[in-house]
């Protein structure tokens, strides 16, 4: 079976490649590009004493995870 579309028979069979394909390039499109890294957030702290006690804090949990 074929349908007319233009003016043309077109096969049931392009029509579904034709679907496949379109739908895999779409696909491709909207998951490739370039990849932006987050920047880190800086912690919400209420004082300069609160933030550098965070820093410390997340430095040193760093350094145990390197050791194991």
């Amino acid at each position: 079976m074929s349908y007319q579309i233009a003016g043309r028979a077109v096969k049931n069979e392009y029509l579904a490649l034709g679907t496949i394909a379109l739908t895999g390039a779409l696909a491709a499109l909207a998951t490739g590009g370039e990849k932006k890294e987050a920047e880190p957030k800086k912690p919400a702290t209420s004082s300069a004493e609160e933030e550098d006690f965070i820093k410390k804090f997340i430095a040193e949990a760093e350094k145990k995870e390197k050791k194991h």
